[in-house]
């Protein structure tokens, strides 16, 4: 058995604004305009399970650095450090 058969995947998870965040409300996969919310969404959705780092980056045509930065970024600053504008300044 493969290992996508072996994980069970997660219904929900909860959002950065603490609501339930499912598959169906992630951000569209053409996105092209990454405001934090939209950030903050898909890296809840990979550390709760919802999706995989992989799925996240294929869906979203993103790099596994650019997420892992995403995910520093909240780590270190909380979400504003996602603010695009502010990159410099939390750096």
């Amino acid at each position: 058995m493969t290992e996508h058969h072996m994980r069970s995947r997660v219904r929900y998870v909860t959002g950065p604004d603490g609501s339930p965040l499912t598959v169906a409300d992630l951000p569209p996969t053409n996105t092209k305009r990454w405001v934090i919310r939209r950030k903050a969404e898909v890296v809840a959705a990979v550390r709760g399970g919802l999706l995989s780092i992989e799925e996240a980056c294929e869906r979203y045509t993103l790099t596994v650095d650019e997420f892992l930065s995403w995910q520093r970024s909240i780590d270190k600053h909380g979400l504003p450090g996602l603010r695009a504008t502010r990159v410099q300044d939390y750096r």
